[in-house]
């Protein structure tokens, strides 16, 4: 198995994976950011209210729209086919850098439990820190904080992992009972999501979106994460199913005789 073929199937399973996310997000999350967006216009509508002339106009500019929500929602396809993508492409690197370390692990098994690792530490550790909000909520003077807060967050999570994978295998190769080394190997994801809340700074900006709202959003944003990381992990792990079976029926070389 080279690092080349890999890349493909990472391709491939991104490709899907990104496909996947883009007509979820498109059918379900997209309904939900069509009211927020609603809300906040009837919002800037009622703060313009006693505004006249030249005024007015002046603040209806400044909250035109830069892209209509057709736009929007082509530039959502196409992020989240961008996304899968990517993704598809570092779980092949660190999927071959497993398989060289152990290659008689099978690649469903491997597959999924890689995409399980990859969601805990790269989406759900930093979602519970930072829940996700609606686009346009939040102070622009704030981002750079809140960017590099969240990439925190994200490098926080990818370690808890990490380090949770390494005491596995060297808890493997001692004797301890399997529910300690659980429980251990448990408590890693768990200390670095108590780090990001006290290495971490809280959210700055108030939250005008009714909570229903933020919430909804919320929950649908982790939803659209999960069916990113689990078809990624479905589609690698079927695809090296998919090559593991046709390298074991290929038909041997046949076996002449030599005459004695």
């Amino acid at each position: 198995m080279t690092l080349l073929a890999l890349l493909r199937r990472g391709l491939l399973a991104g490709c899907f994976a990104g496909l996947l996310t883009g007509a979820f997000a498109f059918l379900i999350t997209e309904p939900v950011m069509d009211r927020a967006v609603r809300l906040e216009a009837a919002r800037d509508a009622a703060d313009n209210t006693g505004h006249a002339g030249a005024s007015a106009a002046d603040h209806a500019a400044e909250h035109a729209e830069v892209f209509t929500r057709p736009t929007q929602h082509v530039g959502l396809l196409l992020a989240a086919l961008a996304t899968g993508l990517a993704l598809g492409v570092l779980f092949s690197v660190v999927y071959a850098l497993l398989h060289r370390n152990d290659p008689g692990q099978d690649s469903w098994r491997r597959s999924l439990l890689l995409a399980g690792s990859g969601f805990l530490g790269v989406a759900l550790l930093p979602f519970v820190r930072y829940p996700a909000n609606p686009p346009g909520v939040g102070d622009s003077g704030t981002v750079s904080l809140r960017a590099a807060a969240w990439i925190g967050a994200i490098l926080l999570g990818v370690v808890s992992v990490v380090v949770a994978w390494r005491l596995h295998g060297w808890l493997v190769s001692r004797p301890v009972a399997e529910p300690v080394r659980q429980l251990a190997v448990a408590a890693v994801p768990v200390l670095g999501l108590v780090a990001t809340f006290l290495i971490l700074p809280d959210n700055p900006d108030p939250l005008p979106v009714p909570a229903d709202l933020l919430w909804t959003f919320r929950v649908l944003s982790l939803a659209s994460m999960t069916v990113m990381w689990a078809g990624l992990g479905a589609a690698f792990g079927l695809l090296g199913y998919r090559a593991e079976r046709a390298v074991d029926v290929r038909p041997a070389a046949p076996v002449h005789a030599v005459p004695v």
